[in-house]
C-alpha cells in the first residue's frame, strides 16, 4: 500500500569544520530536527564544492573543509517554524526550500 502527501524539503549548504556550541554544526542540526520531531534529516558530505567566496572546498589531509548538505523534509508548517532556529544556528550557509510530494510505502 502506498500514500501520498505534500511537503518541503529544506537543503541546508555548510562545511564540515563549522561549529555550533562546540558541536560539529551538522550534528547539532540533526539533533534539533529530533527534538522538533521532524519526518527526517540526512547528512551528505560533497567530495567537492564552492559558494559565494568562489573558494575550493575539499578534502585535506590536514583539514576537514568539505561541503555538506544536510537534507530535511516534513509538513510545511514544521519546517518553515525550524527554518529561524537553524539560522540562529548558523553563521554562514545557504538553506533552500522546495515543493516534494512524499510517497510512503508501507507493505503488511
Amino acid at each position: 500500500m502506498q500514500s501520498s502527501q505534500p511537503a518541503k524539503i529544506l537543503g541546508i549548504h555548510l562545511l564540515e569544520r563549522d561549529q555550533f556550541l562546540g558541536k560539529p554544526l551538522y550534528e547539532a542540526i540533526v539533533d534539533k530536527c529530533r527534538k522538533f520531531s521532524i519526518a527526517g534529516a540526512t547528512v551528505f558530505r560533497g567530495i567537492e564544492g564552492y559558494g559565494d567566496s568562489a573558494e575550493i572546498h575539499r578534502h585535506h589531509l590536514l583539514g576537514h573543509d568539505q561541503p555538506l548538505i544536510v537534507t530535511i523534509i516534513d509538513s510545511e508548517e514544521k519546517i518553515r517554524s525550524l527554518l529561524p532556529v537553524l539560522e540562529e544556528m548558523m553563521e554562514t550557509g545557504l538553506i533552500t526550500v522546495g515543493d516534494v510530494e512524499v510517497v510512503r510505502i508501507t507493505k503488511k
